[in-house]
């Protein structure tokens, strides 16, 4: 199964950046959607696929939370 996993734009250099996804920052690539630095964007298979409002990265890593918790 594949998911999708938000995390916020820290780096970008032309088409490609960085970005902190529960705390780690590794390279996204950027030439699907207009984002900026600061933005928070849905990342699939190392690819930005749409700029989140910080409300819904913030639900959707609260349900990534419950899972952590219900696999202890």
């Amino acid at each position: 199964m594949c998911v999708a996993v938000p995390g916020k734009l820290v780096q970008m250099d032309g088409g490609r950046g960085k970005a902190d996804i529960r705390g780690n920052i590794l390279p996204v690539e950027l030439g699907v959607v207009k984002a900026k630095i600061g933005d928070y964007i849905l990342i699939h298979a190392g690819c930005a696929i749409n700029v989140l409002r910080k409300s819904e990265a913030d639900e959707i890593n609260e349900l990534f939370d419950l899972i952590d918790e219900y696999g202890k």
